[in-house]
């Protein structure tokens, strides 16, 4: 989401952008129809990979829901990068403040028009991915130059307070903190008409998860530092571990529950996410690994485009052209496997209008 330099630099953290353009590849992924495709038998290793693309239904964890808590963390880390490009540019604190404040609006706003049309009526609908960081990007910044300690502080105190609020809300039939619907989360969401008692996903995640956009703003910082690349790597393995083993043992206590973003939820995908970056960068940084560098990067290089083009259907509309002649080539393997292949075209035509743009230097930016 946040500005990427035009080209791969030599002295550029390669990783961030392909990290980010990884997820975001993925991400558009969901909207061809592959993954749910995919688990179409439930059963055998496709079965189980298929089911691994879909979000858990409430305590448990699938890779799918690591994947916004990966952009929300790499906003995060491209953040330092990116304040740090318009000091060098000449810009004020004032002018970069001005810009980040604007650029959540904007986020805020295009994450709320993608859901705002309910059944004959406006909808207030903030679970999504761009609401959420619209929030998270703005705490992030205001406590970016806080010391490490006072960040890693902060971040546990909402965690905490989220764990409170949860446990301790006194509204009778929403005071049961891990019961889908029947928690704050939900009950807030009523009193706007923005619940999602379907998918029980609610709008206060927003302030827990700000902790994956905060530990990315540190994550960013280290990436920046003078220190060793193999230092970094290991601080960044230790820590995203760490998260990781505690995440785990609150699960019993805790319950691991992405749609209501619980704590022991956010220290685990945080693990993740950390270590994550921290593998990319040792194979891409350190060891100079980058035959998939370009593929992801010019993904990144217009995420924020790529993801609201596919999620007002614009892959639908590619699919439309696509499938009579994947269906004329592969029609006699069964219309299954005609959708597949067809799902499997769409996601390359997404990441080729990606690399159009990337060769005609088009990027569309907030």
């Amino acid at each position: 989401m946040l500005d990427s330099s035009m080209e791969l630099q030599k002295n550029r953290i390669v990783s961030v952008d392909v990290f980010r353009g990884m997820t975001m590849f993925l991400l558009i992924g969901e909207f061809t129809g592959l993954y749910s495709l995919l688990s179409h038998d439930g059963a055998g290793v496709i079965g189980f990979i298929g089911n691994q693309l879909h979000h858990h239904p409430w305590n448990g964890l699938r890779f799918w829901d690591l994947i916004q808590p990966f952009f929300m963390f790499i906003v995060g880390v491209s953040l330092p990068f990116a304040i740090k490009s318009r000091v060098a540019y000449g810009d004020t604190s004032k002018q970069i403040f001005n810009h980040v404040g604007k650029r959540a609006v904007l986020l805020l706003f295009m994450g709320w028009g993608l859901y705002c049309i309910g059944p004959g009526r406006i909808t207030f609908y903030f679970q999504n991915v761009l609401a959420q960081i619209a929030f998270t990007y703005m705490i992030a910044y205001l406590i970016m130059n806080k010391s490490f300690k006072f960040q890693v502080g902060f971040s546990v105190a909402l965690l905490i307070l989220t764990e409170f609020i949860y446990r301790f809300f006194w509204v009778e039939g929403f005071n049961h903190p891990f019961v889908a619907n029947e928690n704050f989360g939900t009950w807030l969401d009523l009193q706007y008409g923005g619940a999602d008692l379907g998918g029980s996903w609610v709008s206060f995640n927003a302030v827990p998860t700000a902790a994956h956009t905060i530990w990315g703003v540190l994550v960013g910082k280290l990436l920046l530092s003078d220190k060793q690349e193999l230092t970094k790597f290991k601080q960044m393995i230790f820590a995203g571990f760490l998260l990781v083993v505690i995440g785990y043992i609150m699960d019993p206590v805790t319950p691991i529950i992405k749609r209501i973003s619980t704590s022991s939820f956010v220290i685990v995908s945080g693990g993740w996410s950390i270590i994550a970056m921290a593998l990319f960068y040792w194979i891409i940084d350190i060891k100079k690994v980058d035959k998939l560098t370009l593929f992801f990067s010019v993904v990144s290089m217009n995420s924020l485009f790529i993801y609201l083009f596919a999620h007002v259907d614009g892959g639908a509309f590619i699919e439309v052209i696509l499938h009579p002649f994947s269906y004329a080539i592969f029609g006699w393997v069964g219309d299954h496997v005609v959708q597949v292949i067809t799902s499997i075209l769409v996601w390359g035509a997404l990441w080729g209008l990606c690399y159009w743009m990337y060769v005609k230097r088009l990027f569309i930016k907030i």
